[in-house]
């Protein structure tokens, strides 16, 4: 499964610059787990992140349903950049 296309599809709508977010997967020793790296500007990570965590905890529970189709165990972090303007 493509993890990166699958959270693209999912903040690109609602984040104010889709062209300024990067999203990797990080190495693991383990082949059942996964880490993906979710980075975008401060206002947009804050909108990722949302009041009390809910929208963050949205799109972990929409990849960790889609990791369970294939016994992966996906974990999502976020952090945020300072865009030169």
């Amino acid at each position: 499964m493509d993890y990166i296309k699958l959270i693209h599809t999912i903040i690109d709508s609602f984040i104010n610059n889709p062209e300024a977010v990067l999203i990797r997967e990080l190495p693991q020793e383990n082949e059942k787990d996964k880490t993906i790296l979710i980075c975008t500007e401060n206002d947009d990570t804050a909108r990722l992140i949302g009041k009390k965590g809910c929208v963050a905890n949205a799109i972990r529970e929409i990849v960790t349903i889609a990791g369970k189709l294939e016994n992966k165990k996906v974990h999502i972090k976020f952090e945020s950049f300072e865009q030169d303007k």
